[in-house]
């Protein structure tokens, strides 16, 4: 499966832009996956549920399953998943769009707002192969990219992975 990264500071808009592109692209007629880090526990389960009480009880997983979704919760204890675990796991697609692991080893893009308070991330990662940003910045050695420009960034990534031709 083809990986790419949304990754920048907190409050720079990366989650604006995964929401633009995985409507972009998927208009496009490519099927998306996401992936999203964070950092605090993630719980769907409500106590006195009966999904809950499986988990409390001991299951390792628990899917709760719908007419149009269901969602598969994994215990784990130890150490988080670092993202080629959870990759691993998801179903193939023809584009996964990660926002955050920023300090993983895969392809990214960098949303860069000087309101979120930060340093760019760029000059320190060789994996972001561009900055997507609203102002002006001093030349870089990858392409800046309007980040108000959906299109354009939707063809860059899909250039970069394979999917089509800038």
């Amino acid at each position: 499966m083809r990986v790419y990264g949304v990754i920048g500071w907190k409050n720079s808009g990366k989650t604006s832009l995964m929401e633009r592109l995985v409507a972009e692209i998927t208009r496009r007629g490519f099927t998306v996956s996401t992936v999203k880090h964070v950092h605090h526990d993630v719980d769907l389960d409500q106590p006195g549920k009966d999904s809950h009480r499986h988990r409390a009880a001991g299951a390792s997983e628990v899917v709760l399953a719908s007419a149009h979704r269901f969602a598969l919760m994994r215990e784990h204890r130890g150490p988080e998943p670092d993202l080629a675990e959870v990759l691993s796991r998801m179903a193939p697609v023809d584009l996964i769009l990660v926002e955050g692991y920023k300090r993983d080893a895969h392809a990214k893009i960098e949303v860069f707002r000087q309101e979120a308070g930060h340093d760019l991330i760029q000059p320190n990662d060789p994996l972001v192969r561009a900055v997507a940003t609203d102002m002006a910045l001093p030349p870089l050695p990858v392409p800046m990219l309007d980040l108000n420009n959906t299109l354009q960034i939707a063809d860059f990534i899909l250039a970069e992975v394979g999917l089509a031709a800038l």
